[in-house]
């Protein structure tokens, strides 16, 4: 006989537990037996937190999964487990101490339990030498702290958390501060904490004991703030299309892989729209939010001569310090001596010091300070010893360093460069035509006369600005353009006039006596004026450029004063700068001169290591132009030189076509004779020879 067992729930807690959600009233002396049991168990594990209890394991999930229901006597539930974990977290078993973790995670997402209290005891365990736990409750912290900031940000809370994390940064736990540090990054790039605190809180941890946390910190001040995910969510060229999906579910047969496809398609735009509704992140926002700049570089350039550690960490900090120094224009005289003695062609990594001293180039820099680092480049980098990328790199790295501080450069070296502009290598000739091109539109008086181009009416206005010097206009350049429109709807409107004003001319005859004589009078003046006219004509032309660039200032003033500028005029005062950059040997359009002198805030690597080389084909087109280049052409090899073809070949030609195994024994005779055979035969050669003769 089968015994039948009608009440199965307290044996089954997922049944259980399904039915008290269902009708939490009816069910509610079966959880209290279940609530005793717990309290039982509770009990004995406190006399022995290290023994496992699955029996207790599962009961701390049932509880959390119905703690919603029984609010009144699960009150003091979640603060039994908080206790628990804060008196035995690094003796109990990972796997109980993951299944309290989760239990007050559903807990708090039932609105049960506190935010600070839960985060400030996950802030607690990331101490437990646990990586799937830290994991996790790196995940759960984030999580947590973007939700309740989602529709509007928790000022307290965020300032509370900020507050404990700062003090975590300092935890002799070097695990426990790295996490707390990745956390606090993570919310940054999720602009969740975008704030100033956050920053000057994370620029901190640059000065920690750990090396782990110095390279955290100092990775996020040089990386990007382009998340993995926003990376991962861009959209591809294989997503189908939401218009061809739709219109497929209605046209086609109706199947489970086509409505999913269909909720895939909707999800991606709806990602694609909140992209966009993104706030715009850039590279140096983080460093832009820093209190003291200065008092930072300063700091972490005597941490970098005072340390240790590997280049690689040194090159970070090298980095970082370079950054400041360009975004907030500091003045950090010992910064430029220490990084001149890694300007080795040999140097690892010299492609990015070079980046590095170029970035820490601008111009409210001394260019005396910079000098010594320039001669340097020079001396090491560009000489005719060393390879033509070399020299590439090292004109490239003067470029970048010139854009910066253009007075860094006397001229002398300068047209000591410019000589390579004509250099056999390629890379070379393009490095060094670039830094022709920087000091055209920014100092062409340094420049030899030859390689300063045709003037244009854009190289007449610049201006030569000493150190220290600020350009400062009081109006918008190229606005007189505005005022030459209006000139030219007044003529179009007056053309009329001018075709009646035409028919009143009177045509005046004069006689043969009095044109000779108008032109021997002619003459006589051309003759005294050859000598004065070409010295003359320089000056005027000069003086004439002057006038018509006042004029210009002038009718640019009046039109910035008296007339409220609109987009379109901009478009059109655009157009006008940009056509004084046309030059006439060249075709096309130059780039203006806000763009050439635009300086980038981030110096790339590829402007340095920027070697112009012909560019390598691929595969297929290596064998079409090879297949081109044999079109009309005798076939490769040898030539058969006989007269006649049937003709009988000599022995060497014979031995040519023959199968190796054949020849192999006279080879290998030849190849093995030994110094004493090799003198016999030649001997043996010499007396024949002389016989014969």
């Amino acid at each position: 006989m089968v015994k039948r067992r009608n009440n199965q729930l307290p044996n089954n807690l997922s049944q259980l537990q399904n039915l008290i959600k269902r009708d939490t009233v009816s069910y509610k002396e079966e959880f209290m037996l279940q609530y005793e049991h717990y309290k039982a168990l509770l009990k004995v594990f406190w006399q022995n937190p290290i023994q496992i209890n699955k029996k207790l394991d599962e009961l701390v999930m049932f509880i959390a999964q119905v703690a919603h229901c029984y609010p009144d006597i699960l009150s003091g539930y979640a603060q039994e487990l908080i206790d628990l974990l804060n008196s035995h977290n690094t003796v109990l078993d990972p796997s109980m101490r993951m299944t309290f973790c989760r239990a007050l995670i559903l807990l708090r997402n039932k609105n049960l339990l506190q935010a600070t209290d839960l985060l400030s005891l996950f802030f607690q365990l990331l101490r437990c030498n646990d990586k799937a736990l830290r994991d996790f409750l790196q995940s759960h912290i984030v999580t947590d702290i973007k939700n309740l900031n989602s529709k509007h940000k928790n000022a307290q809370l965020n300032t509370t958390l900020q507050n404990f994390m700062f003090s975590m940064l300092k935890d002799s736990n070097p695990k426990a501060a790295k996490l707390s540090l990745d956390i606090m990054i993570e919310l940054y790039k999720k602009n969740i904490w975008n704030d100033t605190k956050t920053v000057n809180v994370i620029s901190t941890a640059c000065f920690s004991k750990v090396t782990k946390v110095v390279v955290t910190a100092l990775k996020f001040f040089v990386s990007s703030n382009v998340t993995k995910e926003d990376e991962e969510d861009s959209d591809s060229d294989d997503e189908p299309n939401t218009k061809e999906v739709a219109m497929a579910n209605k046209v086609n047969k109706k199947t489970r892989k086509r409505e999913k496809q269909l909720k895939k398609v909707k999800q991606l735009v709806q990602k694609s729209k909140k992209k966009k509704a993104a706030a715009p992140v850039y590279n140096f926002s983080a460093l832009q939010l820093i209190h003291d700049p200065q008092g930072l570089a300063e700091k972490l350039f005597h941490q970098l001569e005072s340390t240790h550690e590997r280049f690689e960490v040194r090159l970070l900090t090298i980095d970082v310090i370079s950054r400041l120094i360009g975004l907030h224009q500091l003045i950090l005289l010992n910064f430029y001596p220490y990084i001149q003695k890694f300007l080795q062609p040999h140097q690892k990594e010299v492609t990015k010091l070079l980046v590095y001293i170029a970035q820490a180039s601008h111009e409210l820099l001394p260019p005396d300070v910079l000098e010594p680092v320039l001669k340097t480049l020079v001396n090491n980098f560009v000489t005719e010893r060393n390879s033509s990328d070399v020299m590439a790199i090292g004109l490239n790295a003067v470029r970048e360093m010139c854009s910066r501080c253009p007075l860094v450069m006397n001229e002398d070296l300068l047209r000591d460069l410019v000589q390579y502009k004509s250099h056999r290598e390629r890379s070379v000739m393009m490095a060094a035509r670039s830094l022709i091109q920087l000091y055209r539109h920014t100092m062409p008086k340094m420049l030899h006369k030859k390689d300063r181009g045709r003037p244009t009416e854009a190289s007449v206005e610049l201006k030569m600005k000493n150190f220290g010097e600020i350009d400062v206009q009081e109006y918008v350049p190229g606005a007189e353009v505005l005022l030459e429109e209006n000139k030219a709807e007044e003529q179009d409107s007056d053309e009329s006039d001018s075709d009646s004003d035409n028919e009143s001319w009177v045509d005046i005859s004069h006689s043969e006596d009095e044109i000779s004589s108008v032109v021997e009078k002619d003459k006589d003046m051309n003759q005294t004026d050859e000598i004065d006219g070409k010295d003359t004509d320089l000056s005027k032309e000069k003086d004439d450029c002057k006038e018509a660039l006042e004029l210009k200032k002038k009718q640019a003033a009046e039109v910035s004063v008296m007339r409220i500028l609109t987009d379109d005029d901009f478009k059109e005062i655009d157009a006008a700068l940009i056509r004084k950059q046309v030059e006439a040997p060249k075709k096309g359009v130059k780039r203006k001169m806000e763009d050439l002198k635009e300086k980038k805030e981030l110096v790339s690597l590829a402007d340095i290591e920027n070697i112009y080389k012909k560019r390598k084909h691929d595969r297929q087109a290596r064998i079409e132009s090879v297949k081109k280049g044999q079109e009309g052409r005798e076939k490769f090899g040898y030539k058969d030189g006989r007269l006649n073809p049937f003709s009988s070949k000599t022995n060497r030609e014979k031995k040519k076509n023959k199968n190796f195994m054949m020849i192999k024994h006279k080879v290998r005779g030849k190849t093995k004779r030994s110094f004493k055979d090799k003198q016999i035969a030649l001997r043996n050669y010499l007396i024949k020879q002389k016989k014969m003769r």
